[in-house]
This record gives structure tokens, sequence and C-alpha cells, in this order.
């Protein structure tokens, strides 16, 4: 056999090594990938975990408040100031960052880089706001939980990414302002039960004003904390299935004088959120108030119990209840309940206790809904106004139409009523504008910005 003949296997064997180390190195790539993005699940799972145990806990501290107040009302008058001034106390004395909604904050990180200053904005400090908006719902102020959970999983995926990393298994594939992003979404999508709203507030209110990549495994972490919330409590929409006419006589009309009022309430409501007591009073009383941060508190919560004694204690709380059953077609408990539902909001967002505002001011629109059928509406079903008022106020409380229609579909079952719920949002959040130009939780989040970044500032100012 001739030199050249004998090469030939020794060729084909380098050939067959080489190819074998090629598939190896893309199988070595292929596992590090896969083991990256089953990391990534793994922290949806514990935000929707998370956000699953704060609903049970919230769901809790509902039925006591009903409890209470339903054999003791009169107690409103102590247990609301004096629980709301102590909420004040331990807010600024252990969570500071963790007042208000949780979304301003979540959009304040997302806008600065990476560092101390973002991290105290979604630290696990934040965790702090499920026991204090847990006592705060208790006590019966108008505060919901979704706002928290955006907060608190923003906090538990960026948690999680550092445990990775110390592990020596870090998320290299994933920008830090991602992970934060995809832990907000997929709070808010567990806590609604409702996974393409989760997604929807995600690119629209998170990605406002942000460079996110938004690649695809980042929106499978949203879609995976929502879709395993289902898997664990059902797939039942959070205030029922909508059972209305789909289509009624003169639709477009309805539709357009659902649009202006809330409009005009959801703007106002939304600029008296953006400010607090002490920028809306004259600037010597409003410099007072802004020194007793306490008395503040208490002062709200005096005013809260009133609104809860006029209207029989249906303000207090999310206002869940109260909004499936105008859901349902039955009357509200009081006449003007819409009203008193956002001055009791409003009222317990001024106190500076950890609160968010989503499901308060669903239940806000969904009485307005209610007075105007109750006005006007003869010749039109309940539930549909009821219904567009949800999804209109919401989306001029926030300016996220889109976010706004979305989650109120998904809450409610109410998919053929899609197009007139997107309808009812563009129009509403148009009207807002002329009220509130900004909105109100990029506004919020850019004086979390400052004040972080103050702190920063005069953390490095002092002397080591």
């Amino acid at each position: 056999m001739t030199d050249s003949n004998r090469t030939i296997p020794t060729r084909l064997l380098d050939r067959i090594r080489s190819r074998v180390r090629t598939k190896l190195r893309h199988m070595g790539r292929l596992s590090r990938k896969s083991l990256r993005l089953a990391l990534l699940l793994i922290g949806s799972a514990l935000v929707a975990l998370v956000s699953l145990g704060f609903a049970r806990l919230a769901d809790m501290a509902l039925a006591w408040n009903r409890r209470w107040t339903s054999e003791y009302g009169w107690l409103a008058f102590v247990a609301l100031p004096l629980g709301l001034l102590v909420l004040r106390w331990l807010t600024l004395r252990f969570a500071p960052y963790s007042g208000g909604s949780g979304i301003p904050q979540v959009m304040g990180a997302l806008s600065l880089p990476p560092g101390r200053a973002q991290w105290r904005l979604v630290s696990l400090q934040t965790v702090w706001k499920i026991p204090l908006s847990f006592a705060g719902m208790a006590l019966g102020a108008s505060i919901g939980r979704e706002g928290p959970s955006v907060q608190v999983g923003a906090a538990v995926m960026l948690a999680w990414s550092r445990l990775c990393q110390r592990l020596g298994v870090p998320l290299r594939d994933f920008d830090l302002r991602e992970l934060i992003a995809a832990g907000a979404a997929g709070g808010l999508a567990a806590a609604f039960n409702a996974p393409l709203a989760g997604v929807m507030f995600a690119i629209e209110e998170l990605g406002r004003g942000v460079s996110l990549r938004w690649q695809r495994h980042v929106l499978v972490a949203v879609l995976t904390a929502g879709f395993l919330v289902v898997a664990v409590a059902g797939n039942n929409p959070y205030f029922g299935h909508f059972n209305g006419e789909t289509f009624a006589h003169g639709m477009l009309g309805w539709t357009l004088l659902c649009c202006l009022i809330n409009g005009v309430l959801g703007g106002v409501f939304a600029r008296l959120l953006a400010g607090s007591l002490a920028e809306n009073l004259p600037r010597k009383l409003g410099t007072l108030v802004r020194r007793h941060p306490y008395w503040m508190a208490a002062g709200m919560g005096l005013a809260l119990a009133c609104l809860g004694t006029l209207t029989a204690g249906s303000v207090y709380g999310t206002g869940y209840d109260v909004a499936a059953t105008l859901l349902a077609g039955k009357p509200a408990p009081v006449d003007g309940f819409g009203l008193a539902k956002l001055f009791a909001t409003v009222a317990s967002y001024w106190a500076g206790i950890p609160g968010g505002i989503f499901t308060p001011a669903l239940t806000t629109g969904a009485g307005i809904g209610a007075q105007i059928w109750h006005w006007l509406g003869s010749g039109v079903d309940q539930r549909v106004l009821v219904l567009l008022s949800m999804a209109a106020f919401l989306a001029a409380a926030t300016q996220a139409p889109l976010t706004a229609s979305v989650v109120v579909m998904e809450m409610t079952g109410s998919q053929p009523m899609l197009f007139w719920l997107l309808a009812a949002s563009l129009g509403a959040s148009v009207v807002s504008k002329q009220f509130s130009p900004h909105p109100f939780y990029h506004l919020v989040a850019g004086r979390f910005r400052r004040q972080t970044l103050a702190a920063e500032a005069a953390f490095a100012a002092k002397p080591s």
C-alpha cells in the first residue's frame, strides 16, 4: 500500500474527531443556554409563588376588615388614624423606598445605571411592602396589591440573579434591566392572573423611555409567571366572566360618554396622585404638612374613616367585591360610590403607606359606570357601562390604554368586547392628558430617581 493510501484512514479519523469536537462545543453552548433559560424560568416561578402568597394574604386582610368594620364601624375613627400613622413610621424607618404603588420605583430603577442607586429601589428590602400592605388592607386603606407585586417581583428576580452569580452560574445573556422588567411584569401577570396583560404592561409601560432589547426569553419569563398562577389557581377571571350584552344599541355613543366622563375624572385622579396634599395647599400650610408626615398620615386616616362611614364601609380595601357585584348587574352600595372611592384612594395614597392603585382604580371606574347607568342608561345594560368605565378610568389614571384594555379583558373574560375596551381606553387617555399632561407613574418615577441619586451622593460624600 502506498503512503498516500495509508493516510486516507488518518484523514478520515481527523475529520471525525474535528466534527465530534464541534458537536461537543455546540452541545456545550446549548447546555449553557438551556441552563440559563432554566434559571430564568425558576426566577419567574419564584415571582409567581410570592405573588400568589401575597394574594392569599390580601384576601385574608380584606376578610378581617369586612368583619371588624361590620361589627364595630365606629372603631375606624381610632384604628385608621392610629394605624396609618404607625404604618407611615414603619415605612420611613425600615423601607423608605417602598411607599406608594411600587411601579414608579421599578421605572426609576430601569432608568438608572447598574449600581447602588438602582438597588435601593428594587432591593429585597422592598419585601416589607407585603406585611405593610397587608396591614393597610386589614385597617381599610383603599389600596391594592398589584403595584406592590410589581416591585416585589422585580426585587425577587434581581435577588435570584445575584444568587445565581454567587453560585457561579450568572445569567450573562440577560441585561440587568431586562431582569428587573421581567420580574416586575411577571409580578403583575401573576397578581392579576393575566399573562397577556403582564406582557403588554412590560412593553407599554416599563419599556417607555427606556432602551430594552426584549429578548423572547424575557417575554417567556413574564408569561411563565402568569401561566404558573393559572395552573395553580385555575383559569378564573379575577372579576368573574362578563355576561352582559356584547353589542348594545348606540354602542359608539355610550363608549364616547364613558371616555369623556372617565377621562376627566381619571385625569383629576392622576393629577392628585402625582402631587401630594402639601403641593395642593398654600406654601406655608404645605411646608407644615411636609414637616409632619406622621400627623399627615393620621389626618388621611381620619378622612378615610369619614368616607367609610358615609358609604357603609364600601370604600375600604381594594373594592374587589363591589366591582364584581356591579359587573354582575347589581346596584351600587351607595349613590356616588365611584367618587367616594376615588377620594378614598387619594387619601390612602397621600398617607404615604405602601399600596397600589390598580384595583382601586378599576373599582372606581366600575362605580362611575354604574352611576352613568343610574342617570342615563335606561336603554343599555349596566354591565356594559361598568366594563367600559373600568378600562377607561384605569387608562385615564395611568395613560396606558393598551395595558388597561387587556387587563380588563383578561380580568373579566370579556374578549368579545376588546374593540370597545380599546376605544374607551384610548379616548379616555386622550381626555386625561388635558388634566394631567404627563403619566402619573413616570412623574413619580422621576421623583424616586432624584431621591436615590441624592442619597447616593450623600453616601459618597461621607468621610470613610
